[in-house]
């Protein structure tokens, strides 16, 4: 029993697991996020960023990285009341 035992993934895909792991550390890469979403998931990104909205909302991708999730959660959040507002004509910002 002295094998080390693989850390639980949470039922994410090898693939969802890629897209929060590259979120998470996109900024220290040298080329353009764009480029490198092209690069190493073959999809657009605009594709990319639909793929990681609807991964925000599971609970799996809240066990794999709880304080990720928590702020993508945040952000999407904000950036959906400055919509709305601006719909509305209201300033948010004081």
């Amino acid at each position: 029993m002295s094998e080390a035992m693989p850390i639980p993934r949470a039922g994410l895909s090898d693939e969802q697991a890629a897209l929060l792991d590259f979120e998470k550390s996109w900024w220290s890469l040298s080329g353009s996020k764009e480029s490198e979403i092209r690069e190493r998931f073959g999809i657009s990104p605009t594709r990319y960023y639909q793929l990681l909205n609807a991964l925000i909302d599971s609970e799996d991708a809240l066990v794999h990285d709880p304080l990720l999730i928590k702020r993508l959660r945040r952000l999407r959040e904000t950036r959906q009341k400055e919509r709305t507002a601006r719909r509305l004509g209201v300033n948010l910002r004081v």
